[in-house]
């Protein structure tokens, strides 16, 4: 049985559906990020498992047990929000300290957990300190504990780092992904970045228009994309149409003057996707010519103009020679490292 479960779960405001049959489930410990541009759906399907909206149908379950009926506040449920929305005039502590005196928990056995939530979260010596006094990282961190502190069956991320300067970012990024993996919450985070998903979640679900493009590991969305949406969306990558040719066992995969065996079960035109890390330079292959080279430091990133349409080439700066500006060139890349979408 999954541990968090959605399914057929929609909503409806008036006549417009903002999210329509998710259908989901979460193991006990699993990290899972709703990944996403704004309005696909994915804080208001956050917002639905959290109980601040009803879905129109569908039904959302933990261990089992209907979560619809249930008030916000007795779901259980940890939520860290954008804002962090921290008590102003509360220190740190107080604000830690919050839902265990709505719980009614000990004033000894609050202490002791308010004072642990924040060593955690690497907030010791902070318990004192008010928001104001505290930067954005930290109070990302007083927030986080907050939600950790009173022992959530789920943790609910709502774009928590999105206010954070990109160094910061990442070091969040890291201890956050440290932390849930020391105590084993089952997460949900939604966000925009995609970088940020993939770091972080064990699996993630890419969303657009209120539904579901694709649910996978980190390296399956990214590798194998399911659409030409998560294709464009997670990361780079290049897209040309193609076509396979059965006229003759066992068929070709044919893109320009590039070729290789053709995939079973498929036939006629396709759109394949290659991203632009496992593209290279060869003596043989899509012919094109550069267009533009940029230096990035660990990597050369150089624009194509192809047989095929515009592409997109990231090579590791490793010694190699490199072809410069105008030169013709050929591009190549492994079978197993494209993706098929297309006619079956």
């Amino acid at each position: 049985m999954a541990y968090l479960e959605l399914e057929g779960v929609a909503k409806q405001f008036g006549a417009q559906t903002v999210v329509d049959d998710f259908s989901l489930a979460v193991g006990k410990g699993e990290f899972v990020s709703f990944l996403g541009p704004s309005g696909c759906g994915k804080t208001t399907t956050l917002q639905m498992i959290a109980g601040f909206l009803d879905p129109t149908r569908g039904a959302i379950r933990l261990q089992g047990k209907d979560l619809t009926a249930i008030h916000p506040a007795k779901r259980g449920l940890g939520i860290v929000f954008q804002s962090y929305a921290l008590f102003p005039h509360m220190t740190a502590a107080e604000n830690v300290a919050f839902g265990l005196e709505m719980r009614n928990v000990p004033r000894g056995e609050r202490t002791e957990r308010v004072r642990a939530a924040l060593a955690m979260v690497g907030l010791a010596g902070y318990e004192d300190r008010h928001p104001r006094r505290m930067s954005g990282g930290q109070q990302q961190r007083v927030a986080l504990a907050r939600a950790l502190v009173i022992k959530p069956s789920v943790l609910l991320l709502d774009e928590p780092l999105s206010n954070l300067d990109a160094k910061l970012r990442e070091e969040m990024q890291i201890e956050l992904r440290q932390i849930q993996r020391t105590i084993g919450t089952t997460t949900i985070l939604v966000t925009h970045d995609q970088n940020e998903a993939m770091s972080l979640s064990d699996r993630i679900v890419v969303m657009s228009q209120g539904r579901i493009e694709q649910i996978g590991t980190p390296q399956e969305t990214y590798e194998k994309p399911a659409s030409a949406f998560v294709s464009q969306f997670l990361g780079k990558t290049n897209d040309f149409a193609a076509t396979i040719d059965r006229t003759s066992a066992p068929g070709r995969l044919i893109v320009g003057s590039w070729s290789a065996p053709a995939p079973v079960g498929r036939s006629g035109p396709v759109t394949i996707s290659i991203r632009p890390e496992r593209i290279d330079f060869g003596d043989a292959g899509l012919s094109a010519k550069i267009v533009t080279r940029i230096f990035q430091g660990n990597h050369w990133l150089f624009q194509c103009e192809s047989e095929c349409g515009p592409a997109t080439v990231i090579r590791q700066n490793d010694g190699r020679s490199q072809p410069v500006e105008g030169e013709a060139v050929h591009l190549t890349w492994r079978p197993e490292d494209m993706s098929v979408r297309g006619v079956a």
